[in-house]
């Protein structure tokens, strides 16, 4: 009875948090900590990949906060989002609050990706260039920024809100028992899911999202393909030289290995002519 006991009390505090982080660690002093050095370290990937693009077509850093800024407003709104969603859930508030983040970093960046082409086309479709991502006019218009921040923001909530819908299927449960499992250590757990995990996460998630929203020139593309096409067929040119070339070869030696064997035969014919 007393063992049974026991389990029923450690299978309970296991549920309950006791293992794990508690239903106040997200919003606790560390968590908070921990939340705005990840914010940083984001941002700073962000200055990072500024300086990574080709200086003529670097962005100013006008533009580049205007582009900036709809992600930290988007990312901002997701975040709180899953640290209250995390505590309406039963159980370990960290591993909910994983779940959401991993699913937000994949499915939500196909939603925003979808949202963005859409809105882009749009833009051509109908003349509304106040959405063309990335687009501001010149000079650089706040007004156009702001209705792309809130049409940013907006996709998040599409994200957030069916994120939710799918997170309420009953097979999470089961993901829940054992995503951190190996982890006994409270803090340690808080650590890998607020900043080690979304850091790496962030990062490409960042990266890449920086990249949907930042203006292409569509004449630069098409100089670009046509500089590729030009190259392609320099390239085929190219071979197709080298392969005449050696055919070419091959036929000089095929005609002066024929020539050394009339030669040789001619030698003969002349001795016994002479004969």
């Amino acid at each position: 009875m007393n063992s049974t006991t026991n389990s029923f009390l450690k299978s309970n505090n296991a549920h309950s948090g006791g293992l794990h982080c508690t239903k106040d660690a997200l919003t606790g002093m560390f968590g908070w900590f921990l939340q705005v050095l990840l914010a940083g370290l984001a941002f700073t990937c962000l200055i990072a990949k500024r300086f990574c693009e080709p200086q003529k077509e670097r962005r100013s850093w006008l533009i580049w906060f205007y582009d900036t800024s709809k992600q930290g407003m988007g990312a901002m709104a997701i975040h709180l989002a899953n640290v209250w969603l995390a505590g309406q859930y039963t159980g370990d508030p960290c591993t909910w609050y994983l779940i959401n983040f991993l699913l937000d970093s994949s499915l939500g960046l196909l939603i925003i990706f979808i949202g963005i082409r859409l809105s882009q086309y749009l833009a051509r479709t109908k003349g509304w260039e106040a959405i063309n991502f990335g687009e501001y006019g010149k000079p650089p218009c706040a007004n156009a920024w702001m209705a792309q921040c809130c049409l940013y923001v907006g996709l998040m909530v599409i994200v957030k809100v069916s994120i939710t819908l799918f997170m309420q299927l009953d097979f999470w449960e089961n993901v829940k028992d054992f995503i951190l499992s190996p982890i006994p250590n409270p803090k340690v757990e808080l650590a890998f899911v607020m900043l080690i995990i979304p850091f790496f996460v962030n990062m490409l998630m960042f990266w890449v999202t920086d990249n949907f929203l930042m203006y292409k020139d569509p004449a630069k593309r098409r100089r670009n393909s046509s500089e590729e096409s030009l190259l392609q067929r320099a390239k085929i040119k190219y071979r197709s030289l080298r392969k005449k070339k050696w055919i070419d070869s091959e036929s000089d030696i095929l005609l002066s290995a024929d020539d050394e064997l009339l030669d040789n035969e001619t030698v003969p014919i002349t001795r016994a002519v002479i004969t």
